[in-house]
């Protein structure tokens, strides 16, 4: 056999060599799926009805201010529970306060209207009070057991879309002593409400 025909045929076989590597290279059956997740987040929103808690002038021992405030969920999840926290300044007009003005003022909670409430407000349906200087220095969890955990329980939480009202009455109580101190004197307080989530749960 002629070099030329040894050339072409060690070619040829060479040639073939690579074709049936490369077809055992592309021999196996695949395929593949592709699965998307997605986690989307709800939102808890709070909001109450007025935003101004109570605006008086004037007030004496003795005189007390009825007010409602109304808690909406405009949130997409439910509200299980609502804290309060309670902040205030008090502005001395003669700088000659030895008692806290917080001392003095009185609030009194009462159960919520749109649950047990019918009528004109009444001391029977008061469910607790305590005095803002008390209040300022609760924490949240204790004033949610004594006032929120009662209307929460009745009502099984505050549904998304869903609102109530709070009654609340301040009382510049009348201790029956001298409180001259506190004429002029202002106080500024600040009511924080927050909603909390309910449980997680299997989804």
């Amino acid at each position: 056999m002629s070099l030329k025909k040894k050339l072409g045929l060690g070619v040829a076989s060479a040639a073939l060599g690579i074709a049936l590597v490369g077809g055992g290279t592309y021999a196996y059956f695949s395929d593949s799926a592709e699965a998307t997740s997605t986690f989307a987040a709800g939102t808890l929103d709070l909001s109450v009805d007025p935003t101004t808690i109570i605006n008086v002038d004037n007030i004496k021992p003795g005189d007390w201010m009825n007010r409602s405030f109304e808690l909406i969920n405009d949130g997409s999840l439910d509200i299980s529970e609502v804290t309060l926290g309670t902040d205030y300044t008090v502005t001395d007009a003669e700088g000659n306060n030895v008692e806290d003005f917080g001392d003095h003022i009185r609030v009194n909670f009462f159960w919520n209207g749109d649950k047990a409430f019918l009528g004109p407000l009444s001391p029977d349906q008061v469910v607790f009070q305590t005095t803002l200087s008390e209040l300022k220095d609760m924490s949240p969890d204790t004033v949610a057991n004594n006032v929120f955990v009662p209307w929460v329980e009745e009502r099984g939480g505050l549904s998304t879309g869903d609102s109530d009202t709070l009654y609340v009455q301040f009382e510049f109580v009348d201790n029956g002593e001298d409180q001259n101190e506190f004429q002029g004197d202002s106080l500024e307080l600040t009511w924080t409400f927050t909603g909390e989530q309910e449980a997680g749960e299997e989804r």
